[in-house]
């Protein structure tokens, strides 16, 4: 029976943290921050399944850090770079023609090698440059 209150308590733990996890800045820190959430809601137990979901909610971010969102943002338009008009849907998974630009993402933003960027009707996105999909869309 205590075993149920725990469990019960760590599914109350990752309903209630899972918004702010989501915002931490990659897998350590969101993992850092379920696991001391799920401690103090259920111990030993809970700081470890809270580590193991905050790890995975750090990384919802996606390929460009939460906190490098806006100053990305603000580096886009001061680059002032052509934006190519698609047609079809802006969307994560779409693979980009050959004849769109893309650009090296500079190192100060923590995202991981080999990754560029578009800008497409008017947004950044991110895109894997290998299939040229959109990986992330920057709002």
């Amino acid at each position: 029976m205590n075993m149920n209150k725990s469990l019960l308590a760590i599914a109350a733990l990752v309903v209630a943290t899972l918004p702010y996890t989501a915002h931490a800045q990659g897998t350590i820190r969101g993992a850092e921050e379920g696991a001391a959430a799920g401690e103090r809601a259920a111990g030993p137990l809970g700081a470890i399944v809270g580590g193991t979901i905050g790890a995975a909610a750090g990384i919802v971010g996606g390929i460009l850090g939460v906190e490098e969102r806006p100053r990305f943002g603000e580096y886009v338009i001061r680059e002032h770079r052509p934006s190519f008009g698609y047609r079809g849907d802006v969307r994560v998974g779409v693979p980009l023609p050959g004849d769109v630009t893309l650009y090296a993402v500079p190192r100060e933003y923590h995202v991981r090698p080999g990754y560029r960027y578009a800008i497409v009707n008017d947004r950044p996105v991110i895109v894997e440059p290998r299939s040229r999909r959109i990986v992330e869309i920057i709002e």
